[in-house]
């Protein structure tokens, strides 16, 4: 997501400034993390991705659900910087739709040639429409979130957090960053209604 920017700090024993050399010239690299905060037990063959509105289920393998059989996620995100720290090399990423603290397993570059398929179909998510949200705060709530992160959270709120199944009649709340954010959607537009920093 863009404006959503995220800092990989390595653990001490992965600070070797060898193991990042060359990966400066590449624009994009791809994340292998850990759904870290969604352990459970057992999975479900057949879940439900809001692209379809939550009433129509595909198989976990033909969807991007965090609940799967291994806890294992991707993400496709662009290298802003990579900066010497007194935590050693930290890359600076933007479009990284994972939380804070989150297990990076792996870094790969990602390489057009052989990552991009210009004929690549992409099953129900080509004629599935999930529309974007109008954001409106006409008490200007969301000044109270620092300028770095307000981008990504308007991001986040036109992709429309609601679960798929939804009454917009309710006051729904959600997390984000130190924030807790509580909105309503009424014809597409959603308003905020309350900013809570935690």
């Amino acid at each position: 997501m863009e404006g959503c920017i995220g800092r990989i700090v390595f653990e001490p024993k992965y600070r070797n400034p060898d193991a990042l050399r060359g990966l400066e010239g590449f624009s994009h690299i791809w994340l292998i993390f850990d759904f870290s905060e969604n352990h459970r037990d057992g999975w479900d063959p057949m879940v439900r991705p809001p692209v379809l509105g939550g009433n129509e289920k595909v198989g976990v393998f033909a969807s991007r659900s965090p609940f799967r059989p291994n806890s294992l996620g991707l993400s496709s995100v662009r290298l802003v910087s990579i900066d010497d720290t007194d935590e050693g090399k930290v890359l600076t990423v933007e479009g990284a739709d994972l939380l804070d603290g989150t297990p990076i397993y792996d870094i790969k570059p990602y390489i057009r040639r052989s990552d991009c398929h210009a004929d690549a179909v992409s099953g129900f998510t080509e004629t599935a429409t999930r529309p974007e949200l109008s954001v409106t705060d006409p008490e200007g709530l969301l000044s109270q979130i620092p300028d770095d992160k307000r981008k990504a959270l308007i991001g986040c709120l036109e992709m429309d957090p609601r679960p798929s199944y939804h009454d917009d009649d309710r006051t729904y709340a959600m997390h984000f960053s130190d924030y807790d954010v509580s909105f309503t959607v009424e014809k597409g537009t959603l308003t905020v209604k309350n900013v809570k920093r935690l």
